[in-house]
């Protein structure tokens, strides 16, 4: 049997048991990872949207806010911002999407049961396969991708509120349908949901295309400090905590900065370090495929694709800066 076989055979399975483990269990948790981007909160809303259409109870919530550029999608008013909105109980039965690890769902483990089982839907090359049920895909394109797939298994029928958190999840990992990943077969279910009266050029230009004043702000802030290091291969910007203060954003305002110095010509890895709180770096990284940023990332405590990967540094954004470019610089000698 061929490897290929095989995959299908065990997503098959994976498949089986994810819809299983939901038709026996009620009363879920559903969570993403911290400062969640397109895929996290669509797939949110997605798994949400299927444990309503099966009858099932459920509580979404996430550490932090939602970003409001999502709030057009069904559910989005419902999920509840851990720390304003913390329910006083513990829950037994969790499902977590587009968490490559347990620490990736932040705080929100407090609210799990010692005896909690948890149902691990994820597409990140290296998700270390927490939890008791997994439903994980590497080559999926998007952690919706998979929930679109777990929808039709269990015989529902997408509508519109669906389809609008599929493709917005689709569009944003595969940035606009223009990375790698961007599949036939993703091409195929972008089809499928633009036939349901999905408007994608709308939902393109409300989360590709829009940006807000203090976006614009900070991204000429950031570009000052763009810097090269390994024959121009080799290419970061820094947003220090002085900066988001200083020009009002927020961390959803952060979203796509990696892009413009991984965009520059010849450059092989962009880079982008956000100083999160005093000593606190997060580190994200863009490649162009020769270097492998999910391991770099993984080796520090991180993870992601091969592609697209980040870590937090513990250290002044100097000391980040430094500790990146010779971790990354040993990969382009």
């Amino acid at each position: 049997m061929s490897s290929g076989m095989n995959h299908a055979t065990e997503y098959s399975q994976q498949l089986a048991a994810a819809a299983k483990f939901i038709e026996q269990h009620d009363d879920f948790l559903v969570v993403s990872h911290i400062q969640p981007d397109g895929d996290a909160a669509s797939s949110t809303y997605a798994i949400g949207w299927i444990l309503q259409q099966l009858g099932k109870s459920f509580t979404m919530i996430n550490e932090g806010a939602m970003p409001s550029k999502f709030s057009y999608l069904w559910g989005s008013d419902q999920v509840l911002d851990f720390g304003k909105e913390t329910p006083e109980r513990l829950y037994q039965t969790i499902i977590s999407v587009d968490c490559a690890d347990f620490s990736r769902m932040g705080r929100i483990s407090t609210l799990f049961d010692d005896q909690a089982q948890l149902l691990n839907v994820d597409h990140h090359p290296t998700n270390d396969r927490f939890g008791s049920c997994h439903l994980i895909k590497h080559d999926a394109a998007a952690t919706v991708q998979i929930l679109y797939d777990l929808a039709i298994h269990m015989k529902l029928v997408p509508n519109l509120e669906f389809g609008d958190c599929i493709y917005t999840g689709l569009l944003t990992d595969t940035g606009g349908f223009r990375y790698s990943n961007t599949s036939s077969e993703v091409m195929q279910i972008g089809a499928t949901l633009l036939s349901l009266g999905v408007q994608g050029s709308v939902i393109a230009e409300q989360v590709l295309e829009r940006v807000t004043y203090s976006q614009i702000v900070l991204l000429q802030k950031a570009l000052s400090t763009l810097s090269f290091a390994n024959n121009r291969k080799l290419a970061w910007l820094a947003v220090s905590l002085a900066d988001l203060e200083l020009t009002g954003a927020s961390s959803d305002d952060l979203d796509g900065l990696v892009n413009y110095p991984r965009n520059v010509e010849g450059v092989e890895v962009g880079m982008l370090f956000k100083e999160k709180a005093v000593g606190v770096i997060k580190v994200s990284l863009r490649s162009s495929g020769l270097v492998d940023v999910a391991a770099i990332a993984q080796s520090l405590g991180g993870g992601g694709h091969v592609r697209a990967s980040g870590c937090t540094i513990h250290g002044t954004l100097e000391e980040a800066v430094a500790k990146m470019v010779q971790e990354v610089g040993n990969e382009l000698i």
